[in-house]
Formats: structure tokens, sequence, C-alpha cells
């Protein structure tokens, strides 16, 4: 007989299969990652962009504050859209040249829910701010 036996070849190659479908998910959960530095780069505040601070209340609601006044989820969205209306008539409309649109800076409190934030966010986001930005302390030494 001249044919070669290929029985013996399929299952070498069923089990290094078998082998790779076990060993590469476990290669890729262990892949070490240098994360970049982190820069911190001053934050240049101009007087069209919304400050707002984000804290958990005593009860654990949200508290949001514009500047320095309290106000509710429906306030910030009333204002926002307000601040974002008169900016962009200020500067000649939707179609003016060279139109650049305020941001909003926010302020955590390191212990505030992420929900509290993340609905600030979103609120702003919603009201039509295209920039949102997080301020933060540098490390000390940073």
């Amino acid at each position: 007989m001249s044919d070669i036996n290929t029985t013996p070849l399929v299952d070498v190659m069923l089990v290094l299969l078998i082998i790779f479908l076990i060993a590469v998910p476990v290669a890729v959960h262990t892949v070490k990652v240098k994360l970049p530095d982190v820069r911190y780069d001053p934050t240049t505040t101009k007087p069209e962009n919304v400050s707002l601070s984000v804290q958990s209340g005593a009860s654990g609601n949200c508290e949001v504050y514009w500047n320095t006044s309290p106000v509710t989820h429906d306030e910030l969205l009333t204002r926002a859209v307000d601040k974002l209306k008169a900016e962009i008539a200020r500067q000649g409309g939707v179609n003016a040249a060279g139109l650049e649109l305020p941001e909003v800076h926010i302020r955590g409190d390191v212990n505030t829910p992420y929900r509290c934030i993340g609905a600030t966010v979103y609120t702003m986001q919603q009201a039509g701010f295209a920039r949102v930005g997080f301020i933060s302390q540098p490390a000390v030494g940073g």
C-alpha cells in the first residue's frame, strides 16, 4: 500500500488546536501594559465657561452647584440651555465664523457616587455642550 496514513497527523493537529484555543484567552488577559504617565495641563478659565461642583448630600442625594448657587436637575438643564443660546447669539448665531462654544468644568468631590457626576455630565451634554471636562487636584510633587 503506497498511501500515507493521515489519521495521526489529523489527531496531532486537533490536539494542538485545542491547546491553542485554551491558551490564547489566558495569554490575552495577562498582557502587561504600561499606561501613560498623567500630565496635568493648567486649565484656562474663560468667563463664558460653566463651572459646576458636584457632591453627595447628607441624605445621599446629589447636590449640584452652578458656580456657588445650588441647582436642581431641571434648573441645571434650563440654565445650561439658556447659557448656550445666549453665547451663540452673542457670537453672531450658529453659522458665525469662528464660533467657540463654552466648556463645562466639573469639580466632583472624591466621595461623590458616580451616578451624581454621570447625571451631571449627561445633563450638560443633553443641553448641547460638546466639551465637558473634569477639574482635578494634581498629586503632591507631580
